[in-house]
């Protein structure tokens, strides 16, 4: 394989570098891509040190497939272009998500709608990831009517300067603020920017993505998105309406024996996820299954997962790691354009 990583100093970028080592994928031509003042500068991946490219560089090296993690902005204007050179994206921001044209892919649920005609994939907001592996079973078994969910996301995932705020905050150190409020000792009901209906863009991803993924516009979903003061990933209070009922034993059943997904469900012995489980793993938790008594066909649950992991650089390479192993990636496409 023949990988760049656009954005490859940044909090994702960095995460991306440490999965690629942890799964062992040492790619034949390695391309790191940063912003023009980091270009020309080292950076070290697998024990090798590798000079920061620019765009145009990357370009021109034609690896077969590009992780994109620079931001929506960076996104728009630069993935048609690696995509018009045959180069496969993966992208990792906001910007390609909802196109109808451009596949949103969590690799266990519909990597298997990929082909070698995809330039640009998107990869989902990292709260919708962790909540779709778990619900895609459950969907395929049970048919969701509705979802209730309400996220508690770490602060990772707004960023470097956001997790320098907390950082300080806890060491009594004055300096930049990512949020308008505190958040050592707070939390917040903000996450994104609020729209006209009231609701907040991370909320409206949770709604529009998860249908995208399940391929059902008919599931009615509800979202709070909530910030609290941890590093260690985000977590999801879940409700779910069924239009079948269903046996308790059987959830965890079915939910074990999900890939990627690790149940941790025995409340008697004070085991449920925490983001402390999830910190630097790669899978999906989920506990506290129970039924809603308020509700015929309903079910409680909380998932947990390490945001900067699956929620981002796990999922993508997962997917580079699909494309490379059914030859999908570096295929000419020379009239592709949009």
């Amino acid at each position: 394989m023949k990988l760049a990583v656009v954005g490859a100093t940044g909090l994702v970028g960095r995460e991306i570098l440490k999965v690629l080592d942890e799964h062992k994928i040492y790619p034949e031509t390695f391309i790191p891509v940063a912003s023009p003042k980091s270009a020309g500068l080292p950076l070290s991946f697998n024990h090798t040190s590798y000079l920061i490219h620019t765009h145009e560089q990357a370009i021109a090296a034609k690896p077969d497939i590009a992780i994109f993690s620079a931001g929506a902005s960076t996104s728009r204007e630069w993935a048609p272009r690696y995509a018009a050179a045959g180069i496969t994206v993966i992208d990792n921001s906001s910007a390609w998500r909802m196109d109808p044209e451009i596949p949103l892919i969590v690799p266990e649920i519909n990597a298997s709608i990929l082909t070698g005609n995809h330039k640009i994939i998107a990869n989902p907001n990292c709260s919708t990831i962790q909540l779709v592996l778990v619900l895609a079973p459950l969907h395929k078994k049970y048919s969701i009517k509705r979802i209730v969910t309400s996220t508690y996301q770490s602060v990772t995932g707004t960023g470097a300067k956001a997790v320098r705020q907390l950082e300080n905050e806890r060491n009594g150190i004055p300096g930049e603020m990512a949020y308008p409020y505190p958040i050592h000792l707070n939390l917040f009901p903000h996450g994104g920017d609020f729209l006209d209906n009231g609701y907040t863009t991370e909320e409206m991803k949770l709604v529009n993505e998860t249908h995208k993924i399940l391929n059902d516009y008919s599931i009615r979903i509800t979202a709070t998105v909530v910030r609290v003061p941890v590093l260690g990933g985000h977590s999801e209070a879940v409700n779910l309406e069924f239009e079948r009922d269903f046996v308790l034993d059987d959830i965890a059943t079915l939910l074990s024996n999900t890939q990627g997904v690790i149940l941790r469900d025995d409340p008697k012995n004070n085991i449920y996820p925490m983001p402390l489980d999830a910190l630097g793993k790669d899978e999906v938790f989920v506990g506290r299954i129970r039924r809603d008594e308020s509700m015929p066909n309903s079910l409680n649950l909380f998932i947990v997962a390490d945001n900067l992991r699956k929620g981002a650089a796990t999922n993508a390479v997962q997917i580079a790691e699909y494309l490379d192993s059914n030859k999908l990636a570096g295929v000419d496409i020379s009239q592709f354009s949009r």
